[in-house]
């Protein structure tokens, strides 16, 4: 089957195209998947930059995220069958229950094999059904973003109808933490630098937009939108350079779910945490049991995940390069014929 492997940690110049690896069987508990699309996260850009903080697999296959159909049972299965249409689990091993580093030791397209190749085996617990009107293409945007923004709002964040969220930037969890938050009648804080952007999530159903290359001390904003409380919960990708704007847009008492570090790393004052007795938490993906509570929400409201760019399999690279580039609005698939 054809695959594309890392070798180095030059970004997607790591990328190699093995088109001679074997294709693998399903052993006893496993199911074969044929994928049929993928899609990245900024997690993948790092991983293939050499600098995700957990141990990455020599000549790993990339992506975490991937979706296709059952095409080979192993021995023992019998949950799942041939044809059923599924998604890869971020972490396999995280069925239920809080996280554990036991529940996160393996992780797809990391220390383990990913999605970014014509086959893949794995457990048939780890093999998540998805809502059947999606594409494949929609279906691969949910194993990451969707379920991080369903966390940071839901499991982490306790969002509840008529409080108000602070979501960051425009890309796939972002926009995700959008469609949820719209769902549970909340009111939303929407930032970008892109007028453009701006409007588009506005026209989703964000309340309020700042545009932050304007007013670089957002927060501001954010308390005069807020009649100087803050908001109950910040859904947070930012990182340091981001950080400290949200610890002060937030309430006192309220919650900041920090994600990603897209605005880079840095230094952080623990005053305003406990001054204003903010809750810090860090949000990593999520367990088979909160997608599947997400997934019964998205068949419910038939919810459409946002796809700005759909790359075929042998441009990979392109589409590592147009994710990295952070022009796009919502979630970045590669398709497999």
């Amino acid at each position: 089957m054809k695959a594309f492997e890392l070798h180095g940690a030059k970004g997607h110049a790591s990328l190699k195209l093995n088109a001679s690896r074997p294709e693998p069987e399903p052993g006893h508990g496993e199911v074969l998947i044929r994928v049929r699309a993928t899609s990245l996260n900024y997690r993948d850009l790092l991983v293939a930059g050499g600098t995700y903080g957990t141990g990455t697999k020599p000549g790993v296959i990339p992506l975490s995220d991937g979706a296709g159909e059952i095409v080979a049972t192993g021995p023992g299965v019998t949950t799942l069958q041939t044809g059923d249409r599924v998604t890869g689990a971020f972490f396999p091993d995280w069925a239920t229950g809080k996280i554990t580093a036991q529940a996160t030791r393996n992780s797809l397209g990391g220390p383990i094999d990913g999605m970014l190749a014509e086959y893949v085996a794995m457990p048939e617990y780890a093999a998540l059904k998805f809502y059947d009107a999606l594409s494949y293409q929609e279906a691969a945007t949910l194993p990451c973003a969707a379920l991080t923004a369903w966390n940071a709002l839901f499991e982490t964040g306790g969002l509840q109808p008529g409080q108000t969220v602070l979501l960051q930037g425009t890309g796939g969890v972002s926009i995700f933490a959008l469609q949820f938050a719209r769902l549970m009648g909340a009111n939303i804080i929407h930032t970008s630098s892109h007028d453009e952007k701006l409007e588009r999530v506005a026209d989703m159903g964000a309340h309020h937009t700042i545009n932050y290359r304007k007013h670089p001390e957002w927060a501001n904003e954010v308390l005069r939108l807020t009649d100087g409380k803050g908001v109950d919960l910040v859904v947070e990708v930012g990182g340091a350079g981001t950080l400290e704007q949200s610890l002060r847009a937030v309430r006192v008492g309220g919650t900041v779910a920090t994600i990603g570090l897209v605005a880079g790393v840095g230094q952080i004052n623990p005053l305003p945490l406990i001054s204003r007795a903010i809750r810090l938490n860090g949000v990593y993906v999520g367990s088979h049991a909160m997608f599947a509570a997400m997934n019964h929400a998205i068949t419910l409201h038939q919810l459409t995940p946002v796809i700005d760019r759909i790359f075929d399999f042998n441009d990979a690279a392109q589409a590592y390069s147009h994710q990295h580039s952070a022009r796009h609005f919502g979630k970045v698939v590669i398709t497999l014929p």
